[in-house]
């Protein structure tokens, strides 16, 4: 059951997707947390809107104008296919990604977790055949792509970023390895790794997972002490990789952290 707040702020963007020009935006979905009905207080909208040619951000941000949306801006680079605009109706932030047919083709080739759970408010067939297509996940490729960085070095490299000082790097390496955990877990379970956002209520339902994923998450990135944090982190990954298809970087990987951990 959708929350209240969710239910709320998918009508506000039907009203946005109403006042969008049917011959200008011809597919229009709502992402994140209001299609996962999980909104709340500080949630925002997400859209998607699909063009049948690229639009200049100029002409994004007068038909956001036109959808009543105030105070607009855009955030991220700007000499790239995607066009993005901020604004605000009726004090809801609104985020609006834009993408042209040929674009949003490419883009979900290989990966869709925002798209498989879009809520579709005006469309001609594509996010439905989108949404089909990622129906899939290639568990294989994720799981060997995230365990990739684990090994092909001597184990005691580890012990380089347990040092008291080096607290940056070893977060970098935690924060990294954490997410690719996780594309790991999820992709074994069969869906596309979504955000860190919610973990733990994310991932409460995954029917194959390492015990306590999301709080020794928090424990490795928590712990104060360096070479107990990179333990709690090796233990984490190892876990992963041993629920994780045979590949050459797994097999790799679960050999490196065994050896890592014995120097932990």
């Amino acid at each position: 059951m959708p929350s209240a707040r969710s239910i709320e702020l998918l009508e506000l963007a039907r009203r946005i997707v109403d006042a969008l020009p049917h011959d200008v935006v011809s597919e229009a979905a709502v992402t994140g947390s209001v299609s996962r009905g999980v909104a709340d207080e500080l949630s925002d909208i997400e859209m998607l809107l699909v063009t049948p040619e690229e639009l200049s951000l100029e002409e994004c941000f007068e038909l956001a104008k036109a959808a009543g949306l105030e105070q607009l801006n855009t955030w991220g680079p700007q000499n790239v296919p995607t066009r993005r605009v901020f604004g605000y109706l009726h004090g809801v932030p609104i985020e609006l990604i834009w993408w042209s047919r040929s674009h949003a083709e490419a883009a979900f080739k290989g990966s869709g977790d925002a798209i498989v759970h879009a809520i579709s408010l005006r469309t001609v067939g594509d996010v439905k055949r989108w949404q089909a297509d990622l129906a899939t996940v290639p568990v294989e490729t994720i799981c060997e792509e995230a365990a990739m960085p684990w090994g092909g070095f001597a184990p005691e490299g580890i012990l380089t970023i347990a040092r008291p000082s080096e607290t940056f790097s070893r977060l970098e390496w935690t924060v990294d390895g954490a997410h690719r955990v996780l594309r790991i877990v999820y992709a074994v379970n069969g869906l596309w790794p979504p955000t860190a956002k919610r973990l733990a209520a994310r991932s409460a339902d995954l029917l194959v997972k390492p015990e306590r994923l999301a709080e020794r998450i928090d424990d490795a990135l928590m712990e104060r002490e360096p070479r107990r944090a990179l333990r709690v982190l090796a233990e984490l990954q190892l876990d992963a990789v041993r629920l994780a298809p045979d590949g050459p970087n797994v097999v790799r990987a679960r050999d490196w952290l065994t050896r890592a951990l014995d120097l932990l």
